[in-house]
């Protein structure tokens, strides 16, 4: 299982990905387009039907590739107009959980005059 507790930043990137390509071309997409892969942050790539996903990172000594596949259905990535987006740890769950959530933003944020639902 992939741990995603130490990640610094998530980038998802949109354009859709040969899944052939291995440490070497991915690690060339994301110095094209992304960043650095020995910065820390986890680079997502996803097919171009969405059902296959790969995950590049430093693993501290090295880089670590993790590739999930799909028997059924497909990753529900997000639609950005930009080439890539950046995602929170539970985004990338949800994402490589098959979760679709209805919008991406919190519903509310309790706010120092709201105490247990009572406004003083």
């Amino acid at each position: 299982m992939l741990s995603i507790g130490g990640a610094s930043r998530i980038f998802l990137c949109l354009r859709p990905t040969d899944m052939r390509r291995s440490f070497t071309g991915l690690s060339a997409l994301v110095y094209e387009h992304l960043g650095r892969p020995d910065d820390g942050a986890y680079y997502v790539f996803v097919n171009r039907r969405r059902t296959h996903v790969k995950i590049l990172y430093w693993d501290g000594d090295g880089l670590a590739l993790w590739y999930k596949r799909l028997e059924k259905g497909c990753f529900a990535v997000p639609s950005y107009r930009d080439g890539h987006a950046e995602l929170d740890r539970r985004h990338l769950a949800l994402l490589l959980e098959g979760v679709v959530p209805l919008r991406l933003k919190p519903r509310f944020r309790l706010g120092k005059t709201c105490t247990y639902g009572i406004n003083s």
